[in-house]
């Protein structure tokens, strides 16, 4: 067979993903503090860049969206605002309440502001002695920590340096709430020590503040509380070795573990109910992030629903092309030149990425709120079935970018602040031809009625499933049990035992 060489012309269709495509993308699925943590490294990285931290920004905002499927305007972006004249310094103070000390200037000076002397130097070198830096920190208490609160208990209760170092090494184990792990035989070998000894340590430290702390279980913790209180008796010691059947509600058993009356049974459950299951979570607690929306919907004045950019989460940039110019005629070599063309293109590059991804998140929280008017409107139970497809057809998007523009992403509402893929559900069908239900709305609908029950009229899985499909609601038994224990209620069996003890022991629940 002859070999030969030809020319041949092909036409095909290929996706280049570029760098900057791929961070693009990848901007778009980041949370706001994500992003700020990127345009931080990217402020450090670059010359060029410059965060704009002058202008006053009015939040990114559309024309109000109407309730019928009328078409918004999306196109403006961020409107400057003027600064604001406040002469109170954002204080909420007027002038007339501003203490004036005497001989000083007009009302609202600063202490010592006639002799120069501002009352943060006066602070500071009543605090220092005369010299250094004041630091506002130095007058803000400290929160003390339960392995803080722990440690200066134990020089005042165990004075030997071997039951110290023990001790010592207890406190480290202990976690937020304030248990130890229970294996004491292996903490012993671990620490080389008699088991004995750290028994005896142990029992040392569980008469520390707060009552409770050191335990090794449950039942451990009430213990140590009931003997700081003085009320452990053997009643409380058989009560307290059953807390399965209390759990349970198994009230019967109980009393016959017991051997002991309703009325007696009722009051001991009252004073165990009193008790801290968590000692130590009121010392040092973990500070909870809160959550900072990415758009805020208010309603508007013509009945529709203004929806804008949380410009909090915005960061804003700047392109200072006036340094650009000048190093660019300073440069020395091709070398310089191209990193300086670089980092201006990828400066030019953020600001348009960061321009893309306010808009597209705009247009995509705008379309939801369109979708889903009658949530904000009357509740969770008029919640649609919507999913990606809906919103990417709406706004000409594909669904991997409103999937990626949805995660990690939260929007503040009349309602509550939501992650904007809690709107997404899917659909239940209609037990007749009628429009399909949210699985969100149908789970609210069950915990309605569960709510409702009484303690002779418990519902079970089939009989919620009747009554969803009374009210059109088309759903099988397994799917109602499974969103039930999703929401974590138990069954129909344990909730009547619950009713009914809540009924005979009165406010106990």
């Amino acid at each position: 067979m002859a070999l030969s060489a030809k020319l041949e012309l092909r036409q095909g269709q290929q996706l280049v993903m570029t760098p900057q495509l791929q961070q693009a993308i990848r901007l778009l699925q980041l949370s706001n503090l994500e992003l700020t943590e990127f345009v931080d490294s990217e402020l450090e990285r670059n010359p060029l860049l410059e965060r704009d931290d002058t202008a006053h920004t009015k939040p990114v905002e559309d024309e109000p969206v109407e309730r019928a499927d009328e078409s918004a305007s999306d196109e403006r972006w961020l409107d400057l605002r003027e600064p604001v004249n406040d002469h109170t310094g954002g204080l909420d103070v007027d002038f007339g309440n501003v203490f004036q000390e005497p001989g000083t200037g007009e009302p609202g000076s600063a202490p010592g502001a006639a002799s120069g002397m501002s009352w943060a130097n006066v602070a500071q070198r009543t605090h220092n002695g005369g010299d250094g830096d004041s630091d506002l920190e130095d007058f803000i208490a400290n929160q003390v920590s339960l392995r803080d609160h722990l440690s200066s208990q134990l020089p005042l209760t165990v004075s030997d340096p071997v039951e110290r170092m023990i001790g010592q090494y207890l406190i480290d184990l202990v976690d937020e709430a304030g248990y130890i792990p229970s294996d004491l035989e292996a903490l012993a070998q671990r620490l080389g020590a008699p088991l004995e000894l750290v028994e005896s340590v142990l029992a040392k430290l569980q008469t520390f503040d707060p009552p409770g702390i050191f335990a090794r279980s449950l039942a451990e913790c009430l213990a140590l509380q009931l003997k700081d209180q003085n009320r452990y008796d053997p009643l409380m010691a058989e009560l307290l070795a059953n807390l399965d059947l209390l759990a349970s509600r198994n009230i019967p058993a109980l009393k016959r573990a017991i051997g002991i009356d309703m009325d007696e049974l009722a009051d001991m459950i009252r004073e165990i109910k009193r008790l801290n299951p968590k000692p130590g979570l009121k010392f040092g607690s973990v500070q909870l992030q809160p959550v900072v929306p990415d758009v805020i919907v208010r309603a508007a004045s013509d009945g529709g629903w203004h929806v804008e950019l949380n410009s909090d989460t915005l960061p804003r940039v700047l392109v200072n092309r006036t340094y650009y110019a000048r190093i660019a005629k300073s440069a020395a070599n091709e070398r310089d030149k191209g990193y300086i063309f670089d980092c201006l293109q990828t400066a030019n590059w953020l600001v348009k990425s960061l321009d893309q991804r306010a808009r597209t998140i705009l247009k995509v929280a705008e379309q939801i709120v369109r979708q889903q008017d009658s949530f904000f409107m009357y509740g969770v139970q008029y919640l649609r079935p919507l999913n990606l497809k809906v919103i990417a057809d709406a706004i000409s998007m594909h669904e991997s970018t409103v999937s990626r523009v949805t995660s990690n992403k939260y929007i503040a509402t009349p309602r509550g602040i939501f992650e904007l893929k809690y709107f997404f559900t899917s659909a239940i069908a209609s037990a007749a031809d009628g429009e399909a239900h949210s699985s969100e709305a149908v789970r609210h609908r069950i915990r309605q009625l569960i709510d409702a029950e009484s303690a002779a009229d418990v519902l079970s899985d089939d009989q919620l499933v009747e009554r969803l499909r009374g009210e059109g609601i088309e759903i099988a038994r397994r799917t109602v049990a499974k969103y039930r224990e999703a929401m974590r209620i138990p069954s129909s069996v344990q909730r009547r035992r619950d009713k009914k003890l809540v009924e005979r022991l009165g406010d106990f629940a």
